[in-house]
Order: C-alpha cells, then structure tokens, then sequence
C-alpha cells in the first residue's frame, strides 16, 4: 500500500485548502495530525462504503471525502485556525475496527505527511 499526501503549506487564519491523498488502491481511510510536541491526533476518516466520522475539534470545519475511481481521499479544512498547525497525515486500514477508529493502531498504513501552518 502507498500513500501520498499533498496539499499543505502556509495559511492564513480563516482559510480553506485541501489536502489530497492518493492511494494505490481502496482502503478505509483516515487523516491524523501530529503538532509540535504532541501525539498523532485523528482528525477523521472515511470507510470504504462512504461513512465518515470526525474529530470533535474539526466537526463542521473539516470535510473528508473520496474520490473512488481515482484512489483519492480529500480532506477540505475550512475556518482553519492556529491551533490546527500540525503536520498532516493520511492512513489506510486493512484490519478496520469501528470501536477503535480515532487509534492509530486501527491504521496499519501511513503516508510521509503534508505540513499546514496556519498563520493568525
């Protein structure tokens, strides 16, 4: 399984890019951020058959979403704030578990990571 994330960079408060993830195939899927000194944190994921599941400091900002033909998985960040600064990565699952979806352990794919840095 390989993963590839784009889309990150330098943003300003407020702001709405979209970080994509191109996959070589079709996975359960999640994206997880990890800021300066701190854990992998779940931001949200998206089954195969289309359920997502979020975050609550991300829920009604953030959008996961997937484009199924094209292996890509989409993660539309909107009200983007300071405290979202972290470096962005996305995952697969083989072994999905729906009681542990927000662990890391529940993804047993990672890509390298995209840096989003949100400026005040």
């Amino acid at each position: 399984v390989q993963l590839q994330a784009s889309g990150g960079g330098l943003v300003q408060a407020g702001g709405s890019p979209r970080l994509s993830c191109a996959a070589s195939g079709r996975y359960d899927m999640g994206w997880f951020r990890q800021a300066p000194g701190k854990g992998r944190e779940f931001v949200a994921g998206i089954r195969i058959g289309g359920n997502t599941y979020y975050a609550d400091s991300v829920k009604g900002r953030f959008i996961i979403s997937r484009d199924i033909p094209k292996n890509l998985v989409y993660l539309q960040m909107n009200i983007l704030k300071p405290e979202d600064t972290a470096v962005y990565h996305c995952a697969a699952s083989t072994v999905f578990n729906i009681y542990g979806y927000t662990r890391p352990s529940n993804y047993n794919y990672w890509g390298q990571g995209t840096l989003v840095t949100v400026s005040s």
